[in-house]
């Protein structure tokens, strides 16, 4: 982004608003050249109008910028580096039974906002389309696809984490994802491929009918969980 418009959104950001003048004040330019960006930036719909004022209650009303909900999600957010703190501290101060639990129940509200309820009632081809729109709106990247010509064994592919960073640290969050994929599909998913193993994607075995078995990545994490 260029420098000016990137100041002109941190002293939006700072200030809670400002008028063409306010900023060619702070920014030290012309107002002409001010409003040139400040119609560039509304354009990319980072700043809006936010109100109108009147000086003294006289004159023509005065334009505040202020930043739109997509301006302040540019500004940095340490949520990574607090969600592992805390998932640390879970760790250091829970028995490993407790911080199991804790993510169980983290797995099973996710799924219930895909309303499970009405999952199961689906033919698995349409369950897994539905499944892969959910996560997607997660930032997962999922996709699905038959592993055969004969519909039997399906799989489903995870191609980004949105735990990057931490699941290398909290296998947990593995597991999570695992409870996840099970508790959505309706049947154990085998997990055949991990990101944080260094393969290109996660990868889920799904078998139409019958339960299937553990992955060696599925079982390393709960090895992982035991000795925690």
């Amino acid at each position: 982004m260029h420098a000016v418009r990137k100041h002109i959104l941190e002293i939006l950001k700072e200030t809670g608003g400002a008028t063409v003048a306010e900023l060619a004040e702070r920014l030290d330019m012309a107002p002409v050249s001010v409003r040139h960006h400040l119609d560039i930036l509304q354009g990319d719909n980072l700043i809006r109008v936010g109100r109108l004022e009147r000086t003294g209650g006289v004159g023509r009303p005065q334009q505040i910028y202020q930043l739109t909900d997509d301006a302040i999600e540019l500004f940095p957010k340490n949520f990574a580096i607090l969600a592992a703190g805390m998932v640390r501290q879970l760790k250091q101060r829970l028995p490993p039974e407790q911080v199991d639990a804790i993510f169980k129940s983290l797995a099973a509200e996710m799924a219930a906002e895909a309303h499970v309820e009405d999952l199961e009632a689906l033919p698995l081809t349409e369950r897994l389309e539905r499944i892969t729109a959910f996560l997607n709106e997660r930032g997962y990247l999922a996709r699905w696809e038959a592993a055969d010509g004969e519909g039997e064994v399906y799989m489903l592919y995870k191609h980004n984490c949105p735990y990057a960073g931490m699941s290398d640290e909290h296998r947990e969050l593995c597991m999570m994802d695992q409870w996840l994929i099970d508790r959505l599909v309706g049947v154990p998913c085998s997990r055949t491929a991990s990101v944080v193993n260094n393969d290109k994607c996660c990868a889920y075995q799904i078998e139409a009918e019958g339960e299937v078995k553990r992955s060696d990545a599925t079982a390393r994490c709960q090895e992982i969980l035991l000795a925690a």
